[in-house]
């Protein structure tokens, strides 16, 4: 597919011909491609990430003759389950129901790379599956359950604790938080899109690979003032427990279907290389980079500490307790605490 029209639904928002962009409804326009007038290197940040075992096995099963990302989402139309986007040949009769995803077939091989599942793919004539546009470096896949889509992340013991420590004592503090369960050697999560009723726009469509602090925060008051108050929630509470890994590709914006205004911060998600997911901390908290980094906001946006909550060993002890999970309780309650009181 060379040339094609780029939709939301059922509106063809622009066409991409010739190598080049012809934009349509700006306002249901996706935002990475407000910002980068390319519809080739947009595919690209849709497709499965191809350094993952299972992703290989995946395109092997379904006998994709192109496995480069380009070919790989054009596979499903550049469908996927957390927004509305899609693209279709110039001149196609395809409707957004019929790219639309109602079976994960595939779940099993995405997820665990069995032998069984591989085999059991492979016979599958229907080849239409929401993994090839699942995003992400972790083995994972989406599972529908009563209608509902869940996505299922590979994890171990410590990262499944690290996870849902942190979904929960984010909800402790009353934040917005994408929610969570546990599974077998895995984490779950609901789509907190419900299916594409509400548009997910991850944070590299506008700011790509730019992750500092402040010039997130300086997009955001441009785009969608709205976010601030959870996107300094987001990053307190991944300073709290020592979240490495917040980047572009896991926190973002909701966006309208109908109309594609901007409604605020994504629910918080994609928690589990926090706290003891590479085990035990050892590092001291004086010299922590993620704490200089929110230090460093808040001294240039000091009216944003109105948005910190009050976090406490008690709280802290409670979530442990309500995870029931063998973990070193004390050293993790000390480790949020002496963080949490290392922020100005």
């Amino acid at each position: 597919m060379k040339d094609f029209e780029i939709l939301s639904r059922d509106t063809v928002v622009a066409v991409w011909k010739d190598n080049e962009l012809k934009v349509l409804n700006n306002d249901l326009l996706p935002l990475y491609l407000k910002r980068v007038n390319d519809a080739k290197s947009w595919l690209e940040t849709r497709a499965i990430d191809s350094h993952r075992a299972n992703s290989r096995l995946l395109k092997k099963a379904l006998r994709l003759a192109e496995k480069d990302d380009v070919s790989t989402v054009l596979h499903v139309n550049a469908a996927t389950i957390t927004d509305t986007y899609w693209v279709r040949a110039i001149g196609s009769g395809l409707k957004y129901q019929d790219v639309r995803f109602n079976k994960d077939y595939f779940s099993n091989l995405a997820l665990r790379g069995l032998y069984s599942s591989f085999n059991s793919a492979a016979k599958r004539k229907d080849t239409k599956t929401p993994e090839l546009t699942n995003i992400g470096s972790f083995e994972k896949c989406w599972k529908l359950k009563d209608g509902k889509w869940w996505i299922y992340k590979s994890a171990n013991q410590k990262e499944q604790f690290s996870e849902l420590f942190v979904y929960e004592i984010g909800k402790e503090l009353g934040m917005n938080m994408a929610h969570y369960e546990k599974g077998d050697k895995c984490v779950k999560s609901l789509d907190f899109t419900d299916s594409a009723k509400v548009i997910f726009e991850p944070a590299s469509s506008f700011m790509g690979d730019e992750e500092d602090y402040i010039k997130v925060v300086e997009k955001l008051k441009e785009l969608c003032p709205k976010a601030i108050p959870d996107y300094i929630k987001m990053i307190f509470l991944d300073t709290i427990t020592a979240n490495p890994d917040r980047h572009t590709g896991n926190f973002g914006l909701m966006r309208d279907v109908k109309t594609g205004e901007l409604l605020g911060l994504a629910p918080n998600f994609d928690n589990n290389m926090a706290l003891i997911a590479r085990g035990y901390p050892t590092s001291k908290s004086a010299n922590d980079l993620l704490i200089t980094l929110f230090n460093e906001l808040m001294e240039k946006y000091p009216g944003y500490k109105e948005y910190l909550p009050k976090v406490t060993e008690q709280m802290i002890k409670k979530v442990i307790s309500k995870l029931n999970m063998k973990v070193k309780s004390q050293v993790i309650v000390d480790f949020v605490i002496k963080r949490y009181q290392a922020i100005k």
